[in-house]
């Protein structure tokens, strides 16, 4: 233990209590303070700049901030996507950096696959034209079957597996799935090009990086079928979005569900507001009482481990 208090800095509010995190560090004798940096790195200088270890959600954390926090030793991200803090340059610090993938699978799995079937089955615009009076014209928005159609998979990590799973019993023929990790039982291997051609449905569910932002660019969304889905509950740059509203008001696609966007909240003026059967949902699919109540719990005994001195559960490492 240091001779001095250790500090916790929670930058990100949004939490009704913080009393896990506070049960979860008491043995470290731990000094926690919550100080809503509102995405202000500047704002993290100053009230972090004595920290032991940081708690951060989206407020940037990049390598001119972690300069200035001299004391600090751990950051851990309540999540687990890590493009808002310069890892590389953290660890070339001595800073150790966490997150926590696994306190969300089954409701961010279970979301894309609401999102799908809203998409689908338009929900969205038929319940629209019964409260509008409509009744009966069902043919003037088409609908595909699923069953015996192709389900394409970018990423297959926890999250992508366990909404593979839940959207099998649907009926699809194929799975493709690109991954750097073993294929999942009965799935085929596919590169993005090969997904974006042949599938019906294609699901994102890789991490934000250089090599992978606008992943699905114009050039991609042109190869989809015109009666393809595009479904997104990762991150919102993979995504070109002024590419993919502009298929979907062209009808070069069937429709997209988006739970993540390059710049949150999603802009008033963006075109994806007004394209056509696209349904949005605001950076929701992560929650439910039971997935908060483990992210607090699960991100607090990082912290506690990295400055107890025991290997994390979830090390970060830079992206490749």
């Amino acid at each position: 233990m240091p001779s001095q208090a250790v500090k916790v800095v929670i930058v990100d509010g949004g939490y009704d209590s913080y009393d896990t995190e506070r049960a979860v560090l008491a043995p470290l004798g731990a000094e926690l303070v919550v100080a809503p940096c509102e995405g202000d790195p500047a704002r993290v200088v100053e009230v972090a700049r004595d920290a032991d270890a940081v708690m951060v959600r989206e407020t940037p954390l990049p390598a001119e901030t972690l300069d200035r926090l001299e004391r600090l030793r751990a950051i851990v991200r309540y999540g687990v996507g890590t493009d808002n803090i310069d890892v590389g340059y953290a660890l070339g610090r001595g800073i150790a950096v966490a997150n926590v993938p696994d306190y969300g699978v089954e409701e961010v799995s279970e979301h894309a696959l609401a999102l799908l079937l809203a998409v689908k089955r338009r929900l969205f615009q038929r319940d629209a034209a019964v409260r509008a009076g409509a009744w009966g014209d069902v043919r003037a928005l088409p609908i595909h079957r699923t069953r015996g159609t192709t389900l394409g998979l970018i990423g297959a990590g926890r999250i992508g597996l366990a909404f593979l799973e839940k959207a099998r019993p649907l009926g699809f023929a194929r799975a493709l799935v690109y991954s750097r990790d073993d294929l999942p039982p009965g799935a085929e291997a596919a590169d993005p090009d090969r997904i974006c051609r042949e599938a019906d449905v294609i699901s994102l569910h890789v991490p934000l990086t250089a090599q992978t932002r606008n992943l699905i660019d114009a050039d991609r969304l042109a190869a989809m079928k015109p009666t393809a889905i595009l479904i997104n509950t990762a991150r919102g740059g993979l995504v070109d979005e002024a590419a993919l509203a502009e298929a979907l008001r062209a009808g070069r696609l069937l429709g997209a569900g988006l739970d993540v966007f390059a710049e949150e909240p999603l802009p008033t003026d963006s075109p994806l507001r007004r394209a056509p059967n696209c349904v949005l949902s605001d950076h929701a699919a992560w929650y439910s009482e039971e997935a908060v109540q483990d992210l607090q719990r699960k991100a607090a005994e990082e912290v506690r481990r990295a400055l107890s001195g025991e290997p994390l559960a979830n090390p970060v490492q830079p992206a490749a």
